[in-house]
C-alpha cells in the first residue's frame, strides 16, 4: 500500500522545518526508515508499468501451429509480453517441449 502525496509531503516538510534526522521522523511519523530515505531522494509516486497481463490462446495456438521451433522469448516478442507468461500460458495449454518417444540406440540392450 502507497502513502498519499499529501502525506509524503507533509513528512518531508515537518523534517525539514525541524530538522530532524532520518530516523527522527520515521519514530514521529511510525514509518520505516528506508521510507522516509526513499522519499528524500523521489518523492514522487512511482507508477508501475502498463503490461499485458492475458494472452489470447486462440492466437498463442495458432502461432504454436505456425511456428512450433520457436523459442518462447521469439514468441513474447511477437506478442510484446514476457517469457515467462508465455511459459505460463503453454502450461496451461498442456504444450509442453518435444520428447524423444523411443531412448537413444546406443545405449539399447
Amino acid at each position: 500500500m502507497t502513502y498519499s502525496p499529501d502525506f509524503r509531503k507533509k513528512v518531508l516538510a515537518v523534517r525539514q522545518e525541524q530538522g530532524l534526522t532520518v530516523r527522527e521522523t520515521a519514530k514521529r511519523f511510525c514509518i520505516g526508515v528506508a521510507t522516509v530515505t526513499r522519499w528524500i531522494k523521489n518523492p514522487e509516486i512511482r507508477r508501475c508499468q502498463s503490461r499485458q497481463r492475458k494472452l489470447d490462446k486462440q492466437a498463442l495456438l495458432q502461432d504454436v501451429h505456425d511456428h512450433p521451433d520457436d523459442y518462447q522469448y521469439e514468441r513474447a516478442a511477437r506478442f510484446g509480453v514476457s517469457t515467462a507468461a508465455v511459459w505460463r500460458a503453454l502450461k496451461k495449454l498442456g504444450i509442453t517441449c518435444k520428447k524423444n518417444t523411443s531412448p537413444p540406440q546406443g545405449r539399447r540392450k
